[in-house]
């Protein structure tokens, strides 16, 4: 599938009928016209090509209100796919995905550090081609490619201005993807490609507001405001890990004092595991699985960092309000030490008592909602 055809599902007519029939399909021709204030001719012509270009589906008749029963429409989510990418600092991994966020294929390109742009640009290229590998009949029905990049992103230009992970800046990801495979590419911040997985995908209900918080090997964020993602006037939203929370604390790689991310990020554990074991290398991990097993001080150390990521969350709480904050990535997976600890210190710490009842959860989407959230970059723009 070429980009034309992607722009071309992209009129808001038809964005807007898609968009209900995703919502509250299987639906008729009737309800879409009268709860999107568009014509019934103009709901008609538009469904007509929709139709044809296999992208919506008549279902079973629907419930008689009086006369002819209506046709009742759905999303064919098989008509086309999407390549999600998540670019990590480690790993490249790629997914192909239909419409309704299925997997059909994955595959996992190991970076070989230190990497220059085009070695980067090379592994993702790769990585895209092993997962399409095999499948000729679907590559002619992929509309686009998703990329989630850590770091700063210039979303407009495609652009990786800064990925402090890899040593890397200014990566061209969108214009190199788009001459290599033909597809349109959208590249976003890895935070927040995952909270727009999590908002389209994580099973929170109607929201007009979340946050979604990544926590590995660095600290970001995502913000959706009335169902939109929120970038800022320069596209640095959600750059959380570099909150100071300590005026006298440890020197950040940025060059700042205190940031969160020297707090709750893997890294950050480790450090502080440092002499209270035999073993110098101990990954973030392994201190959960001990401090599982009834390592007192282990625990402590994730106990702290809960408050720590408690107190950022907090001052966010603050500012932003959320309905709900959503939690990713690696450490996230020491819930069990952790999530106690930002809940109590929310609560202990917000200003109101509703702000103090902020709901915060851990990701049902697991180790692939950055991917999901990949893939959600196209889809925002065909339905929305």
């Amino acid at each position: 599938m070429r980009q034309g055809t992607f722009q071309w599902m992209k009129s808001v007519n038809k964005s807007m009928i898609l968009n209900k029939i995703r919502k509250d399909g299987p639906i008729s021709r009737a309800q879409i016209a009268r709860e999107t204030n568009l014509t019934p001719p103009t709901v008609s012509s538009n469904v007509k090509e929709l139709i044809e270009q296999k992208m919506v589906e008549e279902s079973d008749v629907g419930q008689s209100l009086g006369g002819r029963k209506p046709t009742m429409l759905v999303i064919n989510n098989e008509a086309f796919y999407i390549i999600g990418v998540d670019a990590g600092p480690e790993s490249i991994e790629c997914i192909v995905a239909d419409l309704a966020g299925r997997k059909l294929k994955r595959s996992e390109t190991k970076l070989q550090l230190p990497i220059n742009n085009q070695q980067f640009m090379d592994a993702i290229k790769q990585g895209i081609a092993d997962c399409l590998q095999g499948m000729s009949e679907t590559q002619d029905k992929v509309i686009g490619i998703g990329v989630a990049m850590h770091g700063v992103v210039d979303v407009a230009a495609g652009v990786s201005l800064y990925a402090p992970n890899l040593g890397l800046s200014d990566i061209p990801i969108k214009e190199e993807l788009e001459k290599a495979f033909g597809l349109e590419v959208k590249v976003e911040n890895d935070a927040r490609a995952m909270a727009l997985g999590e908002y389209w995908f994580g099973n929170h209900g109607e929201l007009e507001s979340m946050l979604a918080v990544n926590i590995g090997r660095g600290v970001g964020a995502g913000l959706i405001i009335e169902g939109k993602l929120y970038h800022g006037s320069s596209d640095i939203a959600g750059e959380i890990g570099h909150m100071t929370i300590d005026l006298h604390g440890e020197i950040c790689e940025c060059g700042n004092q205190g940031c969160l991310q020297t707090f709750v990020t893997g890294p950050a554990i480790t450090r502080k595991v440092a002499g209270k074991t035999s073993t110098d290398s101990l990954t973030a991990e392994d201190v959960y699985e001990l401090a599982i097993q009834g390592n007192d001080d282990f625990a402590a150390i994730l106990t702290e960092a809960g408050k720590a990521m408690g107190v950022g969350l907090t001052n966010l709480v603050h500012i932003v309000n959320p309905e709900k904050i959503v939690l990713g990535g690696g450490v996230s997976k020491a819930e069990k030490f952790i999530l106690p600890a930002i809940r109590e210190t929310i609560r202990a710490s917000a200003l109101t008592p509703s702000a103090s009842q902020t709901t915060v959860e851990v990701s049902k989407l697991g180790d692939d909602a950055t991917l999901i959230g990949a893939i959600t970059l196209l889809l925002v723009d065909i339905f929305e």
